[in-house]
């Protein structure tokens, strides 16, 4: 694990291809069959990228205090967006927009500081040796399951061919050697697609010593089963954080890619909460966005992404530098830490009527005050008994309140201790 990572907070998604002339859902259109696979494909002919400027993306993701990006390099559809030599599957030989788009994205980030993420997809519901072989069940009658009925995904029982899927494992490595020889300095690997084979059948150790050897810094998702380096929650919060390091990864509407109905984009202050609870376990966001086929993006979206970039900037000192903060129960919020674990921030989303409490504090803080303002607060702790501290009552007065969060700072002349006991019985 790079240091950089833990101490990124936000990362943005870019989910874009063929599947934004309609708005479909990004190859699970065909896969489900709410499309055809030929009407599917047929959007190649509308994919322009006539508007893609990913200088464009790069300036307003560095300004909402981003630290990497995460383009989908190829999605389950094997549609690449790049020249790959592997086949003639890409925007580069068969769409109108006629051009790699993967180089121009790599340098944007680079003028940017912002960490270069390529997402892959290690299944390809387009190639016509990935469904040639079944992942080993306990029981072979699993195999007449609705599980195994797709075509995209798998092929009969007694139609398995090892000898086609060692030739999509060449195909699939060939594609990963592209990606991590012919654009510099990758930064992360976001794998996708990997639930429909074994860790053995993708060979995923190999996989891994070959993509180090190719980029040794990058770092790796979970979705590279065993061998990756961090987990990636999607689309739910999780109550309790996952073990190292990791990163919830959500949409700013219910889509990752544009689709035109979906006009159910997440509020700022609904996507600040999400940031903070996240950062406060210490976890990183990673935030989607889903450009239209001209490779501009969608304004809403832009709006939500400022929104939350006002937010930080304003309580940056809260965001970066930072690790998980409170053990869940002794504030009703967000919190996070220092690195000297001396000063605590809470990050409280509803407006109180007089006061916010913490439980826990074995020392009280020396100050007490609202960060983005300065405004100090009055405190004082009522209660406590032997080792069980008291509670930590904070006077809120309504003018210093965040519309989308309040974050106050608590400063301690030592570093910060807190009690998780039972009390006296």
């Amino acid at each position: 694990m790079q240091q950089w990572f833990p101490d990124a907070k936000l990362g943005i998604f870019i989910h874009y291809g063929i599947y934004a002339v309609k708005g479909i859902d990004e190859s699970w259109a065909f896969f489900n069959g709410k499309i055809g696979y030929e009407d599917y494909m047929a959007q190649k002919s509308g994919f322009t990228a006539s508007k893609y400027d990913p200088e464009v993306w790069a300036e307003l993701f560095e300004k909402v205090g981003a630290k990497y990006a995460v383009l989908t390099t190829k999605h389950h559809d094997g549609v690449a967006l790049w020249d790959t030599k592997a086949n003639d599957l890409s925007v580069v030989k068969q769409t109108p927009a006629g051009r790699d788009l993967l180089t121009p994205y790599v340098e944007a980030l680079r003028r940017h500081n912002l960490k270069v993420g390529f997402y892959f997809s290690h299944l390809d519901w387009s190639h016509p040796d990935y469904a040639t072989i079944l992942p080993k069940v306990d029981d072979p009658a699993e195999y007449r399951t609705a599980r195994f009925s797709n075509r995209f995904a798998y092929c009969e029982p007694d139609k398995q061919d090892p000898a086609r899927w060692k030739k999509f494992i060449q195909f699939h490595r060939q594609q990963l050697e592209e990606l991590s020889t012919e654009f510099g300095k990758l930064d992360i690997y976001w794998f996708d697609g990997e639930w429909e084979r074994d860790t053995e059948q993708f060979d995923m150790k190999g996989l891994r010593d070959q993509l180090q050897a190719w980029q040794p810094e990058a770092i790796f998702n979970s979705r590279l089963r065993d061998y990756g380096d961090y987990a990636t929650p999607e689309q739910g919060i999780p109550i309790h954080p996952p073990t190292g390091p990791w990163e919830f990864c959500v949409t700013v509407n219910d889509s990752w890619g544009y689709q035109g109905q979906d006009t159910n984009h997440k509020s700022v202050r609904q996507i600040v909460r999400m940031f903070a609870e996240t950062i406060g376990m210490g976890g990183n966001m990673l935030l989607d966005v889903g450009p239209y086929e001209d490779g501009s993006l969608q304004p809403e979206q832009i709006k939500r992404l400022e929104g939350l970039g006002d937010w930080i900037r304003k309580h940056s000192e809260a965001v970066y530098g930072t690790e998980a903060g409170l053990p869940p129960g002794l504030f009703y919020g967000a919190s996070t830490l220092n690195k000297a674990k001396d000063t605590l921030y809470l990050m409280f989303f509803d407006k109180p009527f007089d006061q916010i409490a913490v439980k826990g504090l074995l020392k009280p803080p020396s100050k007490v005050s609202v960060v983005g303002s300065g405004a100090v607060l009055s405190h004082k702790t009522i209660g406590g008994l032997g080792e069980t501290p008291g509670m930590l009552w904070i006077d809120v007065p309504e003018e210093v309140i965040d519309p989308n969060s309040t974050v106050l700072k608590l400063e301690f002349d030592h570093p910060i201790e807190v009690y998780l006991g039972a009390g006296r019985d």
